[in-house]
This record gives C-alpha cells, sequence and structure tokens, in this order.
C-alpha cells in the first residue's frame, strides 16, 4: 500500500497541482464572494481567539459578554485542545466544546473550527513514537512543545484525520460554524524514515529515471553521480547540489498540501457546502509554496505580527497582497496581535492607535476578518507574555477601547464593504522557486529576495495605490503592467505565458536575476534572461555583485547597489534608457536599463537593484507609461490609499500612518462614511472611510 506522502509526491513532481489516489477538496460551485459564505451574517468578522478549556466554565458567560462589548462577532475555537476533545485513544469528550458552540451561539458569535493536528496529545507521542518528527541532524523531537510531528507520518495523518472526522460529523451542520482551519501554521519538515521514503519515491514521479535525474542535476559534478534513487540523501540545508535543495521545497510543498489535504477532503463532504476550509500561514514564510497548498482549498488565512513594534506599513501590505493572491480573492486574517507578541528580540507594543490601523489596512488590502490572538492569557504555558485583550485577572488590558473602536466600525461598514475586492492595475509576480533559488545562492550576502521583491512593491504601491501579487502562471491580462522584480527561476511554460501577455499589448518588467535557472535550479544554456532573451532582444553579458554603489545616468539617473547586471542588446529595435557611470570598472558605459516594443506590448529589463529614489523615479516612468494613475492624486506619503470594488459599490480606505495629521484632496463625489475625517485632513494614525461613486461602464 502507498502512503500518503508519496502519493503526495506522484502528483507534485509532476505537475505541482493534484494528487492521484485521493479525492481532493474543491472548492463549491457556488461558494460565495464573502468568505464566511452565509447571507445573514456580517461580511467582516472580528474577534478572536478563545480557550473556554483554560477556565471555568462559569466564566464562559463574562467573556462572550465582554467580546460583544468589545465589538467582536467570531470566535476560533479547539486547534489546540486535542487532548481534550480526545482524553484517550478512541474516546472523544465534546460535550465541553457543545456548551462552548451553544454559548457563542447565544450571543450570536460566528465560530471557525481548528482541527487540533497542530499539537498531538500526551498518549498519541507516548504510544506512537514514531510519529515525532526528526531533524535534519537525527535528533527525535520530544512531547510538550508544539508542531513535533512527522509531516510523513501515515500513523499521524490517520490519527489526526480521524479527530477532524469526528469534529466536522458533529458540527459540519452547526449554523454557528461558519469556518474550519486546518491544523495552525504548518512548516517544519522531518526527515524521518517514512520522509526519506516518500522523498525517493518524489523523486523517482519527478524524473521518471535516475539518468534524467542526473542529467538535471548535472551530478557528474564533484561525482554527486547516483546509480538509483534510493542513493539520494534528504536534506534542506548544507553543501548539496542546488537542484536537490531547490526539489526538497517541491517535496514539502506536496507533503503539506497532502497533509492538508488529508483532513480535507475526509471533512468536506461532512460539513455545510457554504462553509470554509483553510489554513493560517506566516509573514512571508518559505516553507512551501502556498499558491500550490491553497489551490484545494476555499480562502486563504494568515497570522500578521510585528514582533519589533514597528511596523512598515508597506512592506506589511505586501504580505497581505500576497496572501490575497493565492486564491486572487479575500482573506482572513486569522491572527494578530493585541499589542505585542512574546518571541521578538525586543517584543515592543504597536503605538497607541497602531493597532486599529493595522487592522484596517487588513481589510485594506482585502481581508474580510480580523481576529487577535488572543483574547485572554493562560494562567501558564509558553505564549503567558503574549499582548491579550484582556488581563489573567479577566479585566480589559489598556488596548480594549482601541480594538472594540475598531471592531464597531468594521461592523458597522460591513454592509458597505460586502462582496468588494481590492482594485489594482499592477500586478507584481512572486516566485517561490525563485525566493528558494535566491536564499540558496545569493552571491551576496547582503542580497534578501524579500528586500528586493519590497523594493520594488515599494514606490508601485505608493504611487498607484493598489497592487495584486500574482503567480507566475496567473492571468494577467487585467493588469496594464506586471512586473517581476527577480523572476530567478522561470520554466519554458511560463516563459511562453509572459511572451503571450507582452504580445498581446502587456508591459512587462523584470528586475535583476531573472532568467537565469531552470525548475531543477539549473543554468539555462541561454544567458539572462534565460528563455525571454530572444523577446527582450537582449541578453546580460556579466553580473556582478557590489560592494560600493554604482551610478546610473540616462532616462533614469541615481545609484544601483549590492548587484549589477551588464546588459548587451542583440536586436536594433531595443532601447537603452540608463548605462551605468563606473569609471575603471567592468560596468562604465555599461546599458543598466533597456526597454523593448513587441507586438502590442513592451518588455523592459531592470539590471541592477536600486536604491529607493532611483526605485522611485523608475516607478514613475513605468507607471506613466502604462497609463496607471493614483486613485488620489498628490497625497502625503504616510497615507495608503486603497479601493475596494463590487457588487455596484466602490469604497475609499485613507489610512495616515504619520505622526501628524495630513490634508487629503477627496475625488469628486466621495462620500466620508465612518473614521477620522474632518475638515479635509485625517488624523494622526486615523483611518476615513469613503464611498465613491460608481465608474462609469
Amino acid at each position: 500500500m502507498i502512503c500518503r506522502p508519496v502519493i503526495a509526491a506522484l502528483a507534485l513532481a509532476a505537475s505541482f497541482s493534484v494528487i492521484p489516489g485521493v479525492a481532493l477538496a474543491q472548492t463549491p460551485a457556488d461558494f460565495p464572494g464573502r468568505a464566511t459564505g452565509y447571507a445573514d451574517v456580517p461580511a467582516i468578522a472580528v474577534g478572536a481567539a478563545w480557550y473556554p478549556e483554560h477556565w471555568p466554565e462559569s466564566r464562559w458567560e463574562t467573556d462572550l459578554k465582554l467580546m460583544k462589548a468589545t465589538g467582536f462577532n467570531t470566535v476560533r475555537l479547539a486547534e489546540f485542545a486535542w487532548s481534550r476533545m480526545e482524553p484517550e485513544e478512541g474516546k472523544f469528550d465534546f460535550a465541553w466544546l457543545d456548551r462552548a458552540i451553544a454559548a457563542a451561539q447565544r450571543h450570536g458569535f460566528m465560530v471557525v473550527l481548528g482541527t487540533p493536528s497542530a499539537a498531538p496529545p500526551a498518549w498519541l507521542t507516548q504510544k506512537y513514537p514514531d510519529t515525532l518528527r526528526v531533524d535534519e541532524n537525527g535528533r527525535r523531537a520530544g512531547h510538550g512543545g508544539r508542531r513535533h510531528f512527522s509531516f510523513a507520518s501515515k500513523r499521524y495523518r490517520e490519527l489526526s484525520r480521524r479527530i477532524a472526522v469526528e469534529m466536522t460529523k458533529r458540527y459540519g451542520h452547526h449554523p454557528a460554524v461558519v469556518g474550519w482551519q486546518i491544523d495552525n501554521e504548518v512548516g517544519p519538515a522531518s526527515f524521518d524514515a517514512e520522509s526519506v521514503a516518500a522523498w525517493h519515491a518524489f523523486l523517482k514521479a519527478r524524473y521518471g529515471t535516475i539518468d534524467e535525474l542526473n542529467r538535471r542535476w548535472t551530478t557528474q559534478y564533484w561525482s554527486q553521480f547516483y546509480n538509483d534513487f534510493d542513493q539520494v540523501p534528504l536534506h534542506q540545508t548544507g553543501q548539496q547540489n542546488p537542484g536537490l535543495l531547490l526539489d526538497f521545497r517541491h517535496f514539502t510543498t506536496a507533503t503539506w498540501t497532502d497533509f492538508i489535504q488529508n483532513q480535507a477532503s475526509a471533512m468536506r463532504p461532512l460539513i455545510d457546502s457554504r462553509s470554509f476550509i483553510t489554513t493560517n500561514t506566516m509573514y512571508w514564510n518559505a516553507g512551501f509554496d502556498h499558491f500550490v497548498l491553497h489551490r484545494d482549498l476555499d480562502i486563504a488565512s494568515w497570522d500578521n505580527y510585528i514582533p519589533n513594534g514597528r511596523p512598515d506599513w508597506v512592506s506589511n501590505g505586501a504580505n497581505h497582497d500576497l496572501v490575497r493572491g493565492y486564491k486572487q480573492r479575500s482573506f482572513w486574517l486569522m491572527e494578530t496581535q493585541a499589542g505585542h507578541v512574546d518571541w521578538g528580540t525586543i517584543n515592543r507594543a504597536l503605538d497607541p492607535g497602531q493597532v486599529r490601523e493595522m487592522g484596517w489596512q487588513a481589510v485594506a488590502h482585502g481581508a474580510d476578518a480580523v481576529l487577535y490572538w488572543q483574547w485572554r492569557p493562560a494562567a501558564n504555558g509558553q505564549e503567558t507574555y503574549y499582548g491579550t485583550v484582556l488581563g489573567q485577572d479577566g479585566k480589559p488590558n489598556l488596548i480594549q477601547p482601541e480594538i472594540a473602536k475598531m471592531s464597531t466600525e468594521m461592523t458597522g461598514a460591513a454592509a458597505l464593504l460586502a462582496d468588494t475586492q481590492p482594485t489594482a492595475q499592477v500586478g507584481m509576480i512572486y516566485s517561490f522557486d525563485s525566493r528558494w533559488a535566491l536564499d540558496l545562492q545569493p552571491h551576496n550576502k547582503e542580497y534578501d529576495p524579500i528586500k528586493a521583491f519590497t523594493d520594488f512593491y515599494r514606490p508601485l504601491r505608493v504611487q498607484s495605490q493598489g497592487v495584486h501579487v500574482l503567480a507566475p502562471d496567473a492571468d494577467f491580462s487585467a493588469y496594464p503592467l506586471v512586473v517581476a522584480p527577480h523572476i530567478n527561476v522561470i520554466t519554458a511554460a511560463q516563459a511562453k505565458h509572459l511572451e503571450a501577455y507582452v504580445r498581446g499589448g502587456g508591459h512587462l518588467v523584470l528586475g535583476a536575476r531573472s532568467g537565469m535557472k531552470d525548475d531543477a535550479n539549473a543554468l539555462w544554456p541561454e544567458r539572462q534572461p534565460g528563455p525571454l532573451a530572444a523577446l527582450l532582444g537582449a541578453r546580460v553579458a556579466q553580473y556582478y555583485a557590489l560592494d560600493e554603489d554604482v551610478g546610473i545616468t540616462g532616462t533614469i539617473n541615481g545609484k544601483a547597489s549590492l548587484w549589477a547586471e551588464a546588459i548587451e542588446p542583440s536586436a536594433r529595435d531595443v532601447r537603452t534608457l540608463a548605462t551605468y557611470r563606473d569609471a575603471g570598472g567592468w560596468l562604465d558605459g555599461k546599458p543598466a536599463i533597456v526597454t523593448r516594443k513587441v507586438g502590442r506590448g513592451s518588455i523592459t529589463y531592470v539590471g541592477a537593484l536600486l536604491d529607493p529614489e532611483t526605485m522611485a523615479s523608475l516607478a514613475t516612468s513605468l507607471l506613466a507609461d502604462a497609463k496607471i494613475t493614483p486613485i488620489i492624486a498628490g497625497a502625503h506619503p504616510d497615507f495608503e490609499i486603497a479601493e475596494r470594488a463590487g457588487g455596484g459599490k466602490r469604497v475609499l480606505i485613507a489610512i495616515n500612518h504619520g505622526d501628524v495629521a495630513h490634508p487629503l484632496a477627496l475625488p469628486a463625489g466621495a462620500r466620508p462614511v465612518s473614521g477620522d475625517w474632518a475638515n479635509g485632513s485625517v488624523a494622526a494614525h486615523g483611518v476615513a472611510l469613503f464611498e465613491l461613486a460608481a465608474k462609469a461602464r
């Protein structure tokens, strides 16, 4: 019998999409645009993680009344309650959860239930130590934390699936339960014997023959040649073949996707078709390809935390846009901080007003829910210092009034926001393969692919006031401008997809290091941008890691930092927008930015990482060429401006992330709805909502 991780491997190796032999969960055909799926509940969920199992039942009514007074309408339950729901193997106790859900329903709360596989009970790990995760050095995890299971363990999957099925049999059609969260923040891989076997099966399915693997990985280098798939080690770090290390990420994607679907496929027939299934992910998490993991889930959700208490609102907004991009639809903010966290170097609290503004930022970028972690701290445990809405004494913390204000505003605006989505004319491509490949071989210790992405995102978002983040194989037709900041890994199919976008009238911009590798992390035979070099009519003659800035001059003037590429045009119609100023150096006089019109569109290659001022100038030029204008021209850079539209409605959300009030010139016909708008200005750390006139067709 083939175990599930092997089945996952067989699937992802070929297409990174479906898993043969498993009845995968599919998004219901009638699944509504609104994340909750119910027409008679608010379109915006606000609330907190509530752990009734931590407290005497006599306290529950008090907590629920306080939640209601805080403006909450949603609670999340049970994601860490396996030992309470199944105190002994095969003996289930849901009576307490019955009462907790009933109490929440009496107070008018929507309920999201979490399956508890992130934290197995002690009886399980004691009886079945083979389910415990093994690290890359061969050390087996012990009990007492969380996520200490092997993601490839057949036994653990069976036990996880069983508790999930028992939960959905009981609550799958409960009128208060609007959603299901599978597990919690999955991520760590395992290197136990079952994982190794699944790895070998994955490679065999992906490459077919060992000769093909040897060819794609170039294993004659350093005598890495393999005679059999069973000889290939399982590693995620170290001085290993780059093809092996990139395929490790493909393997973890396959295994985690199947781990989630192992529960989802069993749950789907047992739950109300209007409720959603999701799993919550983390900040810029690189453990697996999130686009693949989410394909057969209803919505995306994530946990947004600012550990140092000093949010970079643009970078944080980019991660919101990435999460929305997993499904190209509204998502849920399943966890966020009520002030501070407890795992940072210095766990500074957000400033007064920032909890509210960060909540509204999530909604501006497409969140249909803002849930806080957590309602009240447990009396003991690893996270007692986390910020919470209530203190350990059961009374409100100082942050509670701010959260209550935000919650009341959001529920009040729910009808207006219902069935709307963030608008954007700019698309940005995020490639997990490219992120992994660049992390593995940065060539400059300061090169950070996330920073390289957000440095490109920053001026485009501020100037255009709307960006959608897209997978490399997404539909780009709705976007006049698509930017790939560093699509280092690109397949032939993806190159054809991008070429079709350009020839059809799109403006494609490639950043430095694009088109270097294929999906086995091997160099393309053509120099950068590899399979797109013919379309560009130019190639990268040589690339250089920089330890000091070099100048660029031309249509775009400024500086390049950390990385620069000398571009060599091969077609007569290639236009050079900027060249390097590097007296006595290899780069001097060489093209740094080139562009070419192709078909009805154009392709531009930016061969360097640019400093912020230069990047802002480039963004201005790109947006002008694509005829993209902001929603509100001339807004102060402290403003985050966003539009959500749909169902015949347009909603403008303006957030002042600055420390002083700023004036805001509204579009004609804008009608104030709520927030901190007064005398033509928005207050410091203020939020204001406006209804806009519908656009003429």
